[in-house]
């Protein structure tokens, strides 16, 4: 396997396995698709190496089975690998929907719950990997305070990590973030009047 080169060894003290092995944030944001894909994609990848996780779906419905929920799920129960702790929030819509909606105040509380969760888990060092998906929105949207987010996850102990998936990540979590991909689209079946379909968006 070949073996990535930085193109700077900073002066930071640490030595190379330190700097290596440092926990990361991750944020998948743009308007392509592939940011939870690419999120979970991560998540097995950590089940592989035995860690536990912590998925986090922020404002999908409860009741949306999202087709990686239940790999995952089977995956952490098997014994195989990590484990997986799958918490859902939000009331059932998504950014789509957002400006049909008359009050959304029990999204706004559903999301700052989902996100007290996590503080109390960063806290506590329950998994090594944490999937936030959907969680730039209630931060785009203003219903997470950006600045405690950033506060939070760059002190956050041991060697947890964390990704945070969703279009229009702000521009504060972007700087503190270690790895950010920008997901563009180039094109899309919906631009040609075709819908979702089982097994690519489900």
């Amino acid at each position: 396997m070949p073996q990535g080169q930085p193109s700077v060894v900073p002066d930071d003290g640490l030595t190379t396995r330190q700097r290596r092995n440092r926990p990361l944030v991750v944020v998948h944001t743009g308007v392509g698709k592939g940011k939870s894909t690419a999120a979970f994609g991560l998540a097995l990848r950590a089940w592989n190496q035995g860690w536990p996780i912590g998925v986090f779906q922020f404002v999908k419905s409860a009741k949306w089975k999202v087709g990686e929920e239940n790999a995952l799920r089977v995956l952490g129960a098997s014994g195989q690998g990590g484990t997986v702790d799958w918490h859902k929030m939000g009331e059932g819509w998504s950014w789509v929907q957002r400006d049909l909606q008359g009050d959304n105040t029990t999204n706004e509380e559903k999301a700052r719950e989902g996100w007290e969760q996590v503080k109390r888990d960063l806290a506590a060092e329950t998994y090594r990997l944490y999937v936030l998906d959907e969680f730039a929105y209630p931060l785009h949207w203003g219903w997470v305070d950006t600045d405690e987010v950033v506060d939070v996850l760059r002190n956050r102990p041991g060697t947890q990590h964390v990704v945070i998936t969703g279009r229009n990540a702000p521009a504060k979590l972007v700087d503190l973030a270690d790895l950010v991909t920008d997901m563009s689209k180039v094109k899309h079946p919906m631009d040609a009047g075709q819908k979702g379909q089982k097994g690519i968006e489900w």
